[in-house]
């Protein structure tokens, strides 16, 4: 007998990361923040933000979400799959979720939701938008010419798995 795909409603995924999210209070893991990732109409990831708990920065619900989807396929792009995130995702989980090239992004609360709360990422996104010698975060440039030689040497391999 095949197993029978679950498909349930955007509402019902949206509520399984909130639902993330409370859990992830409830355990001390970090912010009010949880995620899922469906593929095939099934939920294969779902996370809370975890920063607290495992004293990391980058463990926000929606990266970890993508981090256990990617184990669960054995694969690193989700262009199949949907993200439902519990809160608008911050610059950083965007980028994740642009290298993981997941098809659609369903978020419940929005970054002022998350701002009001004492999540804000607007300095991240004006700092994004400012050139890296006017940033707060001091950017120095070294020279690239040893970096750039190892970028050639990968371009150059016909046996490089691209990404």
């Amino acid at each position: 007998m095949t197993p029978q795909k679950v498909i349930q409603t955007h509402e019902q995924y949206m509520r399984e990361a909130v639902a993330a999210a409370a859990n992830g209070i409830r355990s001390n893991c970090g912010g009010p923040f949880g995620a899922v990732v469906v593929c095939a109409g099934q939920v294969i990831a779902r996370a809370c933000n975890r920063v607290v708990k495992d004293c990391d920065p980058t463990a926000h619900a929606e990266v970890n979400a993508i981090r256990e989807a990617c184990r669960v396929l054995g694969r690193f792009h989700l262009e199949d799959c949907e993200l439902y995130a519990s809160c608008e995702p911050c610059p950083m989980c965007l980028g994740a979720i642009y290298w993981a090239r997941l098809r659609v992004v369903y978020y419940a609360a929005t970054r002022q939701d998350a701002a009001d709360a004492g999540f804000s990422d607007a300095l991240i996104y004006e700092e994004l938008a400012a050139k890296p010698e006017a940033r707060s975060v001091k950017f120095v440039k070294h020279s690239g010419v040893e970096a750039v030689a190892v970028m050639r040497t990968w371009a150059s391999d016909p046996n490089r798995r691209e990404y």
